[in-house]
């Protein structure tokens, strides 16, 4: 049996820039996932300037489709404000095996189902071990399930969404957001991309629409209604997937001893954007710095908030 210095769970964005970093350092991380890239990976793929800035490269240096938008159209209500400045949107599919392959770490196809502490490192499903740890499976992370749930579970905000991406024509460019439509505590979406695809998709906090009596699913029929009158979408029949995140909490341990946690296994996405490849990305390489220098494992560099005014922030969560 090998052992590994570091073992991360996750080759996600999160796990991909943990292990990016750590190979420019000189160590060799392994890399393990129960998906086979490139995986199938319903997501807005809304990212920020600031993602290529912590990857330390240019927009124009990303190999795929970009898709980049001089401003986002954004509703509140009855009010409509444009957001200037470059966003950009890619396909999860694309960028994730893209950046899985960039990190240069040994990656192998792997469902981990059992994790024993082994001395001063760890076993894992009896066939490899590891010093360090770092869990960036996402929410269903077995290392956060197994060493974090039940003394410190997440504090922050459950969101529940559903999305569909799919090939079509589309004839409006523009990206467009709409926050709190039909009473929906988050925000829904359009984002057309380039190559032909459009995502739409709502996502909202889960107890909130719990208490109002209101599904999910209810929210995303109307939706599909009020894209069909808006012309942005031609009728077809829809097939979204559902999936569930948390939004950034109080800021509970992310690490303990030699077990550290990344992106969407903590409970990272913005606040008011629910962003979470950023700050995933930006996880995974302060986890890294963490192992490779002994310094605190401090995610307070990581903004809560995508790009909400401090005078607006009231709008989301009370916060």
């Amino acid at each position: 049996m090998k052992n590994y210095r570091v073992v991360i769970i996750g080759g996600g964005p999160a796990g991909a820039a943990c292990a990016g970093k750590l190979i420019e350092e000189g160590l060799n991380p392994l890399i393990l996932d129960k998906a086979r890239f490139p995986r199938p990976k319903v997501c807005a793929g809304w990212i920020t300037p600031d993602v290529f800035k912590n990857l330390g490269l240019l927009p124009t240096q990303y190999p795929h489709d970009l898709s980049e938008f001089p401003s986002l159209q954004i509703s509140l209500g009855p009010v409509s404000i444009p957001l200037r400045g470059p966003q950009y949107a890619i396909r999860r599919t694309e960028f994730d095996h893209w950046l899985l392959e960039r990190s240069g770490a040994e990656y192998i196809q792997h469902e981990v189902r059992d994790i024993q502490p082994d001395g001063t490192g760890f076993l894992i499903d009896g066939k490899f071990s590891a010093d360090y740890l770092v869990g960036a499976g996402g929410t269903s992370c077995p290392v956060y399930h197994q060493f974090f749930k039940k003394e410190h579970p997440r504090t922050g905000s459950q969101i529940v969404a559903l999305e569909e991406e799919y090939l079509t024509e589309w004839k409006d460019p523009t990206c467009r957001l709409w926050f709190f439509r039909e009473n929906l505590p988050g925000y829904a979406w359009y984002v057309p991309k380039k190559g032909g695809y459009v995502n739409i998709g709502l996502g909202g906090n889960a107890s909130e629409m719990k208490g109002r009596g209101k599904a999910i699913r209810e929210h995303w029929n109307a939706f599909i209604l009020f894209l069909l009158e808006k012309g942005l979408v031609s009728n077809r029949e829809f097939h979204p997937l559902g999936y569930s995140y948390y939004l950034r909490g109080s800021g509970g341990p992310s690490r303990s001893g030699n077990v550290i946690l990344a992106g969407d296994s903590i409970g990272l996405a913005t606040l008011d954007m629910g962003e979470g490849i950023g700050p995933a990305i930006q996880s995974g390489v302060l986890a890294a710095r963490s192992i490779l220098t002994g310094v605190n494992y401090s995610l307070d560099a990581i903004p809560r908030f995508s790009f909400l005014p401090r005078g607006l922030r009231w709008l989301v969560n009370g916060r």
